[in-house]
């Protein structure tokens, strides 16, 4: 199952990476901003509580579409290429095993812990 979970997130990463093209920004922009959204692991500073709703929030794959349909209504190129590496980044992680926090620590996730 594994497996399986990890070729479909893979399949959205590479339509994250589709959209981008579409995008009128230079490659590396998304190479620069990849890994932006990992800056919701910074709530961990303060407690697990927060750092889990930060992480959450900034690894929300609803909110990284509902960006992306946003930029697209308002024909922003800067909310589409937020919602499109949100969504990429995203997609990376759940390959990774990095899934949604619990309050309870940095390593349990939705998908399982991390580390087993």
């Amino acid at each position: 199952m594994k497996v399986t979970l990890a070729l479909e997130e893979l399949s959205m990463l590479m339509l994250g990476i589709f959209v981008f093209s579409q995008l009128d920004f230079a490659w590396w922009w998304f190479l620069v901003l990849f890994f932006t959204p990992d800056f919701g692991m910074l709530g961990y500073l303060f407690n697990t509580k927060i750092g889990a709703f930060t992480y959450n929030l900034f690894h929300h794959r609803g909110l990284a579409i509902l960006i992306w349909i946003l930029g697209f209504y308002l024909q922003n190129e800067v909310f589409q290429l937020i919602g499109v590496i949100l969504f990429s980044h995203v997609a990376f992680d759940r390959i990774l095993g990095y899934g949604l926090k619990y309050e309870k620590g940095f390593k349990f996730t939705h998908l399982g812990e991390i580390g087993n």
